[in-house]
């Protein structure tokens, strides 16, 4: 494959990761050693790229991907409480699914949601000025 060639492909290589996580709850090795060859890029850079990214996993996370800011206004505005809250809630800690694998708890670096933290994202959806009464209620909406 030309330099050329090579480079086009790497603009749409986060894409299909993101896209591979979408359909699969994860990025496996399978998919990136086939993404690597069809691309004409090594192996450690797909890999490097599906690792580096906080909403992308190589590991396999439940239907709901809980992620919790733990960058500096949320932490002033107590986010260690959503957290606990939500290990209280599902009995597991940050890095770990559900038995059931229906949640994941992660933690993540800025979500965009400053203005309105303690902020997490459930999936896509964002949730802000959370208190342990929100969580609850959030949580109890997911079937």
């Amino acid at each position: 494959m030309s330099k050329k060639l090579e480079a086009k492909g790497r603009e749409y290589l986060l894409a299909l990761l993101q896209d591979e996580q979408e359909k699969n709850g994860r990025i496996s090795e399978q998919f990136i050693e086939q993404t690597a060859k069809s691309m004409g890029l090594s192996i450690s850079e797909v890999y490097g790229v599906a690792t580096f990214y906080h909403l992308l996993s190589i590991k396999p996370l439940g239907r709901y991907v809980i992620r919790v800011c733990k960058c500096v206004p949320c932490y002033l505005k107590n986010s260690q409480l959503v957290v606990d809250t939500i290990q209280e809630e599902l009995g597991i800690v940050p890095g770990e699914t559900t038995l059931d694998s229906k949640f994941s708890l992660e933690l993540t670096n800025c979500i965009g949601a400053c203005d309105q933290a303690p902020a997490m994202l459930l999936n896509h959806d964002l949730y802000g000025y959370l208190t342990p009464a929100k969580i609850e209620k959030i949580l109890e909406t997911c079937p």
